[in-house]
């Protein structure tokens, strides 16, 4: 039934014009506006916010973006996008279901999308998707083989979340959340690691295995999967599809020898294969879990064509996703920096990353989301966010969920010693900048809105 309902879209891809997209300036939106305005649609849209950057950057396309979301916004549209956050009393998809427009969901319309590329590369992991995918990104236009591309961070390479190409490689993030990347049947998948999140939809460990299991056997070609981690193996137990090993250990098909952190805090290392050396790798990006990273994003381009030449000067070029240790300013010898990580093991990795490079002391400032993920790591939060100096905290950001549980971001100060607690980005920025020294690095850390606490110290400090 669902392969039915997935070849009807994309024959309805192949036949519309005019596709409207409701909060077209969101971060998945956009690179699937820029693949399909390259391939000639004609693209509308609404959103919310009439002065962020991707508004702006699809307007200056001659894309009509009207601000609020009304039912005549959709006048003419053939096909109506909305996403999964989208209510389905939103006025513009009403008018749509009403008026017998034919409407799909995001997750979906990337999955119809990605079926139309031979050399889709389709990258997922509980962790690290983004970074990856910008890597994979970065050699593929080093090496002039013209990438389609989705990423979930806004990379400065191509200026943006996406770029339409001419070729017939591809290469777009798949996330597990609510088993949206089985709307996805690549060519190459990747699978960078599989850890306990998103229990709130899935409930156990073992669900997320099955699901990862699930995607893998969607696979056409070649599933490029870490060998050295067990949830990943286990989930490859079924699969028929060819299986390339990435990882530190060298029974892996590619894997890296001379593992070597330079002073700065960046990773080097040989990148081997079968035994054999490749080349060399040198990261610009900070933090020994980024070597795997580089290792799949290495395993995956030269399944597509790229060279080793081309790894080794796409890596050396990339120096990191938005909101991937993005650093904000460097004033009066204090350093601000913003990362998404928001998970216990993205955090214990991007701490570990901060305290090996030459800062007198790291702050993590770190924005707990969803009342359930707060709840079922508390404890594991506590543990990492002490890898750093000091550590201040705000309140949980409930987003999607509603605070029934009785958890407050007061129960995490109390495990975490000297823990100070702002219920405000102002507080937290007042609190963080008038205890800062010279040396240190200031670090905001989740995936809700903290990075405008971060753009709120970056301008106090300026100020100072």
């Amino acid at each position: 039934m669902r392969s039915k309902v997935i070849t009807e879209y994309d024959e309805l891809l192949n036949k519309v014009r005019h596709i409207h997209f409701i909060g077209i300036g969101g971060s998945g939106m956009c690179p699937l506006v820029d693949i399909l305005r390259g391939d000639g649609k004609f693209i509308t849209g609404s959103d919310v916010d009439d002065n962020s950057d991707t508004v702006k950057r699809l307007r200056s396309f001659g894309i009509n973006v009207a601000i609020g979301q009304r039912a005549e916004n959709i006048d003419g549209a053939e096909l109506v996008v909305y996403s999964a956050a989208i209510s389905k009393e939103n006025p513009e998809l009403r008018a749509a279901v009403e008026s017998g427009i034919p409407t799909i969901e995001r997750s979906v319309l990337l999955g119809a999308v990605c079926r139309r590329y031979s050399n889709a590369i389709a990258i997922s992991g509980t962790h690290g998707k983004t970074t990856t995918t910008s890597m994979v990104t970065t050699i593929l236009m080093v090496g002039q083989l013209d990438p389609t591309v989705v990423i979930g961070g806004k990379l400065a390479l191509i200026d943006g979340y996406g770029r339409a190409g001419k070729s017939q490689n591809m290469v777009c993030e798949a996330c597990e959340f609510v088993d949206t990347f089985l709307q996805i049947t690549p060519a190459i998948s990747v699978i960078l690691n599989i850890d306990a999140d998103h229990l709130d939809y899935f409930g156990t460990l073992d669900n997320i295995i099955a699901s990862f299991r699930q995607f893998a056997g969607q696979t056409t070609g070649a599933v490029i999967a870490n060998g050295d981690d067990g949830n990943t193996m286990k989930a490859l137990n079924t699969t028929k599809a060819k299986i390339i090993t990435f990882g530190l250990d060298s029974k892996n098909d590619y894997y890296a020898q001379n593992v070597c952190m330079e002073r700065s805090g960046f990773w080097k290392f040989d990148l081997m294969h079968a035994g054999e050396k490749l080349t060399d790798i040198v990261l610009k990006v900070p933090g020994e879990h980024n070597v795997l990273n580089a290792l799949a994003a290495a395993a995956a381009s030269m399944y597509v064509g790229a060279t080793a030449d081309d790894v080794k000067k796409g890596l050396a070029m990339f120096s990191g996703a938005s909101r991937r240790f993005e650093i904000h300013t460097v004033h009066n010898g204090i350093t601000i920096a913003d990362d998404y990580a928001h998970h216990p093991t993205e955090i214990e990795a991007t701490l570990h990353a901060c305290k090996e490079m030459d800062y007198k002391r790291v702050w993590a400032v770190f924005q707990p989301f969803t009342y359930t993920r707060t709840k079922t790591h508390m404890q594991e939060f506590a543990n990492v966010l002490q890898i750093a100096d000091r550590v201040a905290i705000t309140d949980i950001m409930g987003a999607r969920e509603t605070d029934d549980l009785g958890i407050k971001s007061e129960d995490l100060q109390a495990l975490i010693p000297n823990c100070f607690l702002g219920h405000s980005f102002e507080e937290v920025a007042e609190y963080v900048l008038a205890n800062a020294e010279e040396g240190d690095l200031i670090i905001t850390m989740g995936c809700g809105d903290i990075y405008k606490c971060a753009k709120l110290m970056k301008s106090k400090l300026e100020q100072l």
